[in-house]
């Protein structure tokens, strides 16, 4: 879900900064809240594991790409807030070090593999808690939301356009975009879930010895 630069537009990019800017503000006041002697290894450790599922990459016809996140595991291990600050900070050394994705695109990149997913994935898992496959639907369904979003917002690039109506930044639709972004994830999301559950049920196991 790794957007390069050039294919948002200017007023793309400066509403979405606008938007994530704040949020991470307040998540950043939460991470310092919940950051601890136990917690920080924990989520040092699994954020570095978030970081390399990205590094596998399916390219998307476009100018995208499909890959697990790992979010819904850290939403569900230390709340969404923790986890969309997160999730941010990886994206952001993805762009810096590795180029994989632009600094532009970091907020919307952010905001639904960081924000949208970690919510939707909380709040699916403490519904559906009670029940052993929760954090693979979690991760299941929140990662097909992202992908939703990004896809979302990578069509409706295709409504800026020059004087002979050319396309200025991503050139394809909402109605191509939105639908090649979720059937990619459709599968992607089965890495998703199965990686939540079995972290998961791992790290469960482990804190019961």
């Amino acid at each position: 879900m790794h957007i390069a630069d050039g294919y948002l537009s200017p007023q793309t990019v400066i509403a979405s900064y606008a938007l994530a800017i704040p949020l991470w503000v307040y998540a950043f006041k939460k991470l310092k809240a919940e950051l601890n002697e136990e917690t920080l290894p924990k989520l040092a450790a699994l954020s570095a594991l978030s970081f390399i599922i990205m590094m596998f990459n399916i390219p998307v016809p476009g100018g995208s790409s499909a890959h697990a996140v790992g979010t819904a595991l850290l939403a569900i291990l230390f709340g969404p807030w923790v986890a969309f600050i997160a999730i941010s900070m990886v994206l952001l050394i993805q762009a810096l070090v590795f180029g994989d994705g632009g600094i532009t695109a970091i907020p919307v990149e952010a905001l639904a593999m960081g924000f949208v997913e970690a919510f939707v994935a909380y709040f699916i898992f403490n519904a559906l808690k009670k029940y052993k496959f929760a954090p693979f639907v979690a991760g299941y369904i929140s990662i097909i939301a992202a992908a939703f979003v990004i896809g979302l917002v990578l069509g409706l690039q295709a409504n800026f356009t020059d004087e002979s109506g050319k396309p200025l930044y991503f050139p394809f639709g909402i109605t191509i975009a939105v639908p090649a972004m979720v059937l990619e994830h459709l599968l992607v999301g089965l890495a998703e879930g199965i990686f939540t559950q079995v972290v998961y049920t791992f790290l469960q196991k482990e804190q019961k010895k």
